[in-house]
């Protein structure tokens, strides 16, 4: 039995070990967190409270997903068909831009070994029961395999009938590979698992811990949300699977959001994303097409841009800042969330400030409070610049869309929040061409219509602690 001396000394050499390690990982987040604030508040934390601050640390204070490019090395070295396939096909089909895009262009080269592609149709789906009905569609129709990603899936109603109709082409002989974030998804009943796999279907979670040096890569998510049929029809948006993504589940119903059909040489891009996804989870690659040609009449332009915390440079911020400093007249902008760092931030206040009409959708209810909250703390300087900011009053909208002038849209995964550019896997595809445009500008102008305009200086008419507690939640930003 130690003694209150011994005791004590132990206590003493615990503490002291514990200030070292806070010292150490202090001079670690000074050289290696991205931005300077993020830096400071770490390193502060780190050496006055390291009792806490150290667990928190580790948890949250990576910003780099390890092990994913090499793990894609790996696949490009063994299997070089997914190098020469993907990427080969993308080529033969590589387009220029006009010229008033060739910087866009020129970066998205920089950042993605993807180009801009002709020989693509994009159809825009902005209702639940039709994007389900239209994927379910596309499933019943499969005859050689079915790649089907998610950041969530539900065991109700709408992932039941998902499972079904993915055991029922499984029980055909088709190939079914189904990938689900395993932080997303959580508390998937075995049972729906089971029955999967006892049809044959190839069921794995991406798991950002995955790896002996990952075992603290808890604050990363695949967000992306694909379906590839046969590689000749592909998915990607904004809509998980589950019921209440149909509006099932007050009070955040009716929802809102807004997915893509894509066909022609997109769908290998995508394909390549998923697969790159695959073989992460479990180092095997499986068998796709890459034959299918474009129809004559598939004649949109087209970027399949994923990007994620693997990147060797923030490629998605990057991205997003060059493609806002491009919108001359118009920016439109719909997210679910906005917590936008320093850099997207400026962006938005320079693009108002030279006269563009930019304008942010924001829905009106939250799902996730604290990301509420932060984005009430940026209106100030945004309205002070001349950005305009909506909220969409009914139920919920979880859209990702960005509109820039008369010429390129974009729909995908990618929320404006400092998670999805930097911390998350995400996937966004860019379309110029006029009528797409022309719908998307539509649609949300249709979206506009159910939307309040918030009049500046409403922030600073909210109550003392509502602007305490939207600061507070602006401190958390870099993760949220």
């Amino acid at each position: 039995m130690l003694s209150v001396g011994g005791s004590v000394r132990i206590f003493s050499i615990v503490a002291v070990v514990v200030h070292i390690l806070g010292v150490i990982n202090a001079a670690h987040a000074v050289m290696t967190v991205r931005s300077s604030r993020g830096a400071v508040a770490w390193s502060i934390s780190l050496l006055t409270f390291p009792w806490l601050a150290i667990p928190m640390y580790w948890v949250l204070g990576r910003n780099r997903f390890y092990g994913y490019a090499e793990a894609l090395h790996a696949a490009y070295v063994e299997h070089n068909t997914l190098a020469q396939q993907v990427y080969q096909e993308a080529l033969e089909y590589k387009t220029d831009l006009p010229k008033e895009f060739a910087s866009l262009q020129q970066l998205a080269d920089s950042l993605t070994t993807i180009p801009f592609t002709t020989g693509n149709y994009c159809e825009l789906l902005i209702d639940g029961k039709a994007t389900f009905k239209a994927m379910l569609s596309a499933i019943q129709s499969a005859t050689d395999y079915i790649l089907l990603q998610t950041y969530i899936l539900e065991d109700d109603e709408t992932g039941y009938e998902f499972c079904k109709a993915l055991v029922q082409k499984a029980n055909q002989g088709v190939r079914v590979y189904l990938l689900y974030d395993g932080i997303g998804t959580r508390g998937l009943e075995r049972s729906y698992r089971r029955s999967l796999r006892q049809a044959g279907v190839k069921v794995r979670a991406f798991k950002s811990t995955k790896g002996r040096g990952n075992r603290w890569q808890i604050n990363f998510r695949n967000h992306r949300k694909i379906l590839i049929v046969d590689g000749a029809i592909g998915f990607v948006g904004g809509f998980n699977i589950g019921d209440e993504y149909l509006g099932y589940k007050p009070p955040l119903s009716p929802w809102r959001d807004t997915h893509l059909r894509v066909q022609g040489t997109a769908v290998k891009c995508l394909q390549g994303s998923f697969l790159g996804d695959w073989f992460w989870a479990t180092r095997h690659l499986p068998e796709v097409n890459w034959n299918i040609a474009p129809k004559p009449e598939f004649n949109q332009t087209a970027l399949v841009f994923p990007t994620g915390p693997a990147d060797h440079v923030p490629a998605c911020t990057l991205f997003f800042v060059d493609a806002i400093n491009q919108a001359k007249q118009r920016l439109w902008i719909a997210s679910p969330y906005f917590v936008p760092d320093d850099s997207i931030a400026t962006a938005l206040k320079l693009a108002a400030i030279r006269g563009v009409d930019v304008r942010i959708l924001l829905p009106n209810r939250p799902d996730h409070f604290m990301v509420y909250f932060c984005a009430f703390s940026y209106y100030n300087e945004m309205q002070t610049a001349g950005v305009k900011i909506y909220r969409y009053q009914p139920g919920f909208m979880h859209q990702k869309v960005i509109l820039i002038d008369d010429a390129i849209a974009g729909v995908g995964t990618v929320n404006f929040d400092n998670r999805s550019f930097l911390l998350n896997f995400e996937v966004m595809v860019f379309v110029l061409d006029r009528l797409f445009v022309q719908s998307v500008e539509t649609m949300l102008r249709d979206d506009l219509e159910l939307c309040k305009f918030v009049e500046p200086g409403d922030y600073r008419k909210r109550p003392l602690w509502f602007r305490l507690i939207a600061r507070i939640a602006r401190l958390f930003a870099p993760i949220l």
